[in-house]
């Protein structure tokens, strides 16, 4: 065990086995996880220094949660990176334009479509916190 403190990641998912694979995995990676099923559990989480990032589902107890919590962090601190994951496009056809920048419009940095694939987000948490390959 290192003597560095663990980069600790907020990960808000209402999906039990999601967010038991998203941790088991974020942890195997050197992560620590700060856990939480649905925005209402997230909102009292959301404090400075209480995080370096964050993964968000988009759709949880109200179709738009992520994207409320998403703008309450970035309001509290926008350096810190935001990561949404959604399935809006498998369920409603609708897919996010990757032409456009996140920022612009969603108060994210990244969105990653379900199905998850657990190496595109470890990148994605990569490029955005800027851990390279000896935060393992």
């Amino acid at each position: 065990m290192t003597s560095k403190a663990r980069m600790k990641i907020l990960v808000v998912e209402d999906d039990p086995d999601m967010m038991e694979q998203m941790k088991i995995y974020l942890e195997s990676e050197g992560y620590e996880v700060l856990a939480a099923s649905n925005q209402k559990e997230a909102e009292p989480l959301i404090r400075p220094g209480a995080f370096a990032a964050a993964v968000l589902d988009l759709m949880m107890e109200n179709p738009d949660s992520g994207f409320v919590l998403s703008h309450r962090i970035k309001k509290m601190d926008a350096r810190i990176p935001v990561i949404i994951v959604t399935s809006v496009t498998r369920e409603t056809g609708f897919y996010f334009d990757k032409s456009r920048d996140p920022k612009d419009w969603i108060k994210a940095d990244a969105i990653i479509h379900k199905e998850l694939r657990f190496e595109q987000l470890k990148g994605e948490l990569r490029r955005l916190t800027g851990a390279g390959e000896g935060h393992d």
